[in-house]
């Protein structure tokens, strides 16, 4: 039957052509955003999943940067403590040569002095960021022989946990102006002098040859390679802590990588897939464009009945 009131072909073709430009409407976003799945309406479950996951990915950037910070500071002493090592040998070594009878030891602990500054220098300049892990004041409110650093960020039945790597400075600090507690400021006391010294403020310049002086000096001959090894200990510590944070920090830029490709191949439009849906609904267009011109005619042959 022939209407003039209901053109089922041209509503046929309208329908066609309206659900082709609404699939052309869709492909152009995805090319144009890169995504397939750009918002909640395009697909609400992936889309939870991808935003979530990139709010993690953010945490993670942030715990390698803190990562970053901890290792600099970390490497900051280990340098330190490297120096005042050398340093410290040193004095042992003019100590042994002060052993010798005759030897002007006044002109010796000139020598000395002047490289117990220089570990003081070493021990007050070691800073990173505020942070002295190497000169201390245990006394002062602020101060805690244990410092934590964010290693990790995770998440587990809906519930976030971040993870610390604990730092026992205590066992690493050369000076305490609390307590003198520090490896290098902590004292001894000569057996038979009853003087009391330290690495750091020690003094031959009045010792003599006598065998108790000698004793003392050899006493404190020992008492400074006793403080190198407690600062090499310390080294290595720093060493080992070092390393694990480099280790973490590599899995953490490892979980990054992780995150980026499971959130991309959630929500990523595929290029190639869309480029050729664009081109075959560019093709459907043109085709119901031209369906709907020729059902719209079908309307005019009414006419020539009339004729």
């Amino acid at each position: 039957m022939t209407s003039i009131m209901t053109n089922q072909s041209a509503m046929t073709a309208l329908q066609s052509l309206t659900n082709t430009n609404k699939h052309l409407s869709q492909t152009q976003n995805r090319i144009s955003t890169g995504y397939r799945v750009s918002s909640a309406e395009d697909n609400a479950a992936y889309w939870s999943i991808a935003t979530t996951m990139k709010s993690d990915r953010g945490a993670l950037s942030t715990v390698k940067d803190a990562l970053g910070l901890g290792a600099a500071t970390i490497d900051v002493a280990y340098t330190g403590m490297n120096s005042a090592i050398d340093v410290t040998k040193e004095i042992k070594n003019k100590l042994v040569a002060a052993r010798q009878p005759g030897i002007d030891r006044g002109k010796v602990q000139s020598e000395i002095k002047e490289l117990q500054n220089q570990l003081k220098s070493i021990g007050d300049s070691s800073v990173f960021s505020g942070e002295n892990w190497l000169s201390v004041d245990s006394g002062a409110a602020s101060y805690n022989g244990t410092k934590t650093m964010i290693a990790s960020f995770s998440r587990s039945g809906g519930n976030v946990a971040v993870g610390t790597i604990s730092i026992d400075v205590s066992s690493v600090k050369l000076y305490d102006a609390n307590d003198q507690s520090g490896i290098l400021d902590k004292e001894d006391t000569t057996a038979n002098g009853n003087v009391n010294y330290a690495v750091s403020d020690l003094d031959i310049s009045g010792f003599k040859d006598t065998n108790n002086d000698l004793q003392d000096l050899e006493q404190m001959i020992g008492y400074v390679d006793s403080a190198i090894g407690s600062m090499t200990t310390a080294a290595s510590n720093l060493g080992a802590i070092k390393q694990r944070t480099k280790t973490q920090s590599d899995f953490v830029s490892a979980l990054m990588t992780a995150i980026d490709t499971g959130v991309g191949a959630l929500v990523d439009a595929d290029m190639n897939e869309e480029s050729t849906r664009l081109q075959a609904l560019q093709v459907q267009q043109q085709l119901g464009i031209q369906a709907l011109s020729i059902a719209n005619q079908n309307s005019q042959t009414v006419l020539s009945l009339f004729r």
